[in-house]
């Protein structure tokens, strides 16, 4: 039976045999990077923000300069080598709890908690810690690592007969009877706090909801009784009266759900629409239309929704920075004819709303050589601004028009591989790069063995053959089938790392093609500051059996 490429899917019946579950405190993975440690802040002039996106439900250790365990505290942003530091918020358990549920924190923009997961720890013999920790959701996510202090010895009693170890307050001794953990003070009785209790080093504080404020007593809650204490809670105008005060916003801005925070037009970013919806109070007797003004609002009762694409309804599309920039304007003016929704007056003779959705440029895909989770576009999220899709494509011959679908194709060593990097969402006025396509026998991003295509926009192995394409963000390849040395090495995965610039930048990275040793200079870009994110497919299998 000759060789060939197959994915297959292993179904065992009859007699099993059970796999032995190992321990998790002498079957894990190390994490020892020195940016993990709460002690290293972020400077993104020394390279772009982390994310732990290959962390995958396994069991891990924090050794080496990562630190000794996770911190049981609010670890503030851009530490920890990204944006959102990740804590662990409880206490870690003792050895005779053994696993254990935790819910994990991501600290940003002011929340210890934005985001939140759980995960499991356990403490293994010898004083240390394990945790099987879930893939983050979003990037920039990162779970954090922290040097504890090692306690000072102290005499209980005789001192000729023993020493014991006391610890700080505000921290308790670990299982190592050595290190002092932070001691959680929110896990009893919410640490007296009448309503939110946010775990500090060493410490912690009591914190109140929207439009109320802490008591002398640093614990309970009251209401703001008026405009004169904390401007009401209100985050623009308060206005106080006689049975009280109100929070206003300015024009162009709405009251939220709590009554005291003002916030814009929502605008849903989407991979290949953008949506706009506009409260009817805002819009009053106005009809609302885009730069293209064929394209108006439709009114729901409540809202008026404007949703299009990012190429029509005259939306711009350009290249900012490390960013791609879709943008519009609303434009609101005065009804010809009273409309059928009672809209008879009108409080103001025009309204204009820019809208922008802001993408990613930078892109990391993977894919096996057979694509059987098939089409699962690659969905980047940039400060919840939107999602700009890519997928890699298995086509069936040269002229990438028809990829596989439903059956599976069959490939043999010496037939050619035809791929390509397709958008999801084709747009004029954007190009793409392939900065590195490269190889592995496993789905790792980070596998030390690889094996490179292309590399610094240039092909490596003279082999791989480049298409043109009508779109410009759409790039086509040609490959002969391989596969790694060795009968373990049954599995190929493909990994691409895509750059978008705008078409008509001279200076871009795209327009420079082939550039090996790029360096950052004052008119240049440098990629490695733009982010990136993984999508892994396959695997392949390759049966070698004759």
């Amino acid at each position: 039976m000759p060789p060939f490429l197959l994915l297959t899917c292993l179904f065992i019946t009859g007699t099993s045999v059970s796999p032995v579950a190992l321990d998790p405190c002498s079957a894990y993975i190390s994490l020892n990077e020195p940016w993990r440690n709460t002690d290293h802040q972020l400077d993104e002039s020394q390279g772009p923000p982390l994310c732990d996106n290959h962390v995958n439900g396994e069991w891990y250790h924090f050794t080496g300069m990562a630190g000794d365990a996770m911190p049981t505290f609010c670890i503030p942003e851009n530490h920890c080598g990204t944006h959102a530091p990740v804590w662990l918020n409880g206490s870690h358990p003792l050895e005779g709890d053994g696993i254990v549920q935790r819910q994990a924190c991501a600290s940003f923009n002011g929340n210890c908690c934005l985001w939140n997961t759980t995960v499991e720890v356990k403490a293994c013999p010898g004083g240390y810690y394990v945790y099987r920790l879930t893939k983050p959701s979003v990037c920039f996510h990162v779970y954090c690592g922290h040097f504890y202090d090692i306690c000072d010895e102290d005499c209980h009693g005789s001192c000729s007969d023993t020493s014991e170890c006391t610890c700080a307050p505000g921290t308790v001794l670990g299982p190592d009877r050595q290190t002092c953990f932070d001691e959680n003070e929110c896990e009893q009785n919410n640490g007296g706090c009448s309503e939110i209790c946010v775990n500090l080093k060493n410490s912690y504080r009591c914190e109140c909801g929207v439009g109320r404020v802490l008591r002398s007593d640093g614990k309970t809650c009251e209401d703001v009784e008026g405009c004169h204490n904390n401007n009401g809670g209100c985050s623009h105008s308060c206005l106080g009266s006689e049975k009280g005060y109100q929070c206003e916003c300015p024009r162009g801005l709405v009251l939220s759900e709590d009554n005291h925070t003002c916030q814009g037009i929502p605008v849903l970013c989407k991979s290949n629409a953008i949506e706009v919806n506009i409260p009817r109070e805002l819009v009053g007797g106005l009809e609302l239309f885009l730069t293209n003004t064929s394209c108006r609002g439709v009114s729901n009762g409540t809202h008026v929704n404007i949703l299009f694409s990012l190429k029509t309804c005259g939306t711009v599309v350009d290249v900012v920075n490390d960013k791609i920039v879709a943008s519009n304007l609303v434009t609101g003016l005065p009804k010809q004819t009273p409309g059928s929704s009672g809209d008879f007056i009108i409080r103001t003779s025009k309204l204009l709303i820019p809208v922008t959705c802001e993408f990613p440029r930078l892109y990391t895909i993977s894919e096996g050589y057979v694509p059987n989770l098939r089409n699962s576009p690659l969905e980047i999220m940039s400060r919840n601004h939107g999602i700009f899709p890519f997928t890699l494509e298995i086509f069936k011959d040269n002229e990438f028009e028809e990829p596989y679908r439903e059956a599976l194709p069959t490939l043999k060593l010496r037939d050619s591989l035809y791929f390509g990097i397709e958008p999801v969402v084709h747009v004029s006025g954007l190009e793409s790069l392939v900065e590195s396509c490269f190889a592995t026998p496993t789905s790792k991003i980070d596998e030390v063995l690889k094996y490179y295509l292309i590399r610094d926009g240039c092909v490596s192995d003279d082999s791989v053959k480049q298409y043109t394409s009508r779109d410009h963000l759409a790039k086509h390849f040609q490959v002969p089938v391989f596969k790694f040395v060795g009968k373990d090495h049954k599995e190929v995965f493909l990994h691409c790392r895509v750059l978008v610039c705008g078409v008509l930048d001279e200076r871009s990275r795209c327009a420079q093609g082939c550039h090996r040793r790029m360096r950052r200079g004052a008119g240049g870009e440098d990629s490695a500051g733009l982010q990136g994110q993984t999508l892994t497919g396959g695997p392949i299998r390759i049966d070698w059996e004759d």
